[in-house]
């Protein structure tokens, strides 16, 4: 399971011009799903990212969690970020899972994000969307989950 999270003071996401989910100051959360991946693997990545200290204390450091600034997660199904672009100029998915998987998958991390007590906004998965954030510092990480 891939993820590219990216700190925000808000972000939004629209299919065919609705609003499907939005959050304030948080993350944006790209979620990749591959074939080995599962529920538990999904509530690994997501207590990872409900703990990642990305967001400044007092001081100023990076330091505190989603959690502890009172942020949401804005989560976003992905699979482009299994594209493997070496053999050329157009992008290998193969390293994707199959949709029916993915999509549960993906089902699977949002509910673990909510369970840790995370408000979540949510994109629609398999659907054209048109995301709008504003991203803050920036700060972006990509993590693996195993």
């Amino acid at each position: 399971m891939r993820a590219a999270v990216q700190r925000v003071n808000q972000a939004m996401c629209r299919v065919n011009g609705e609003i499907t989910g939005q959050i304030g100051p948080g993350l944006l959360v790209f979620l990749g799903v591959a074939p080995g991946d599962s529920d538990a693997t999904a509530a690994r990545l997501a207590a990872r990212i409900a703990k990642l200290r990305v967001f400044g204390d007092d001081s100023g450091r990076m330091n505190r969690s989603v959690a502890d600034v009172g942020g949401g997660v804005l989560s976003i199904s992905q699979f482009t970020l299994y594209a493997d672009t070496r053999g050329g100029n157009r992008p290998s998915f193969l390293g994707a899972a199959p949709p029916e998987q993915a999509r549960a998958i993906y089902t699977s991390f949002n509910g673990a994000l909510r369970a840790l007590g995370l408000p979540v906004g949510e994109g629609v998965f398999g659907a054209h969307m048109v995301i709008d954030a504003t991203n803050d510092g920036p700060v972006t990480l990509i993590l693996e989950q195993e």
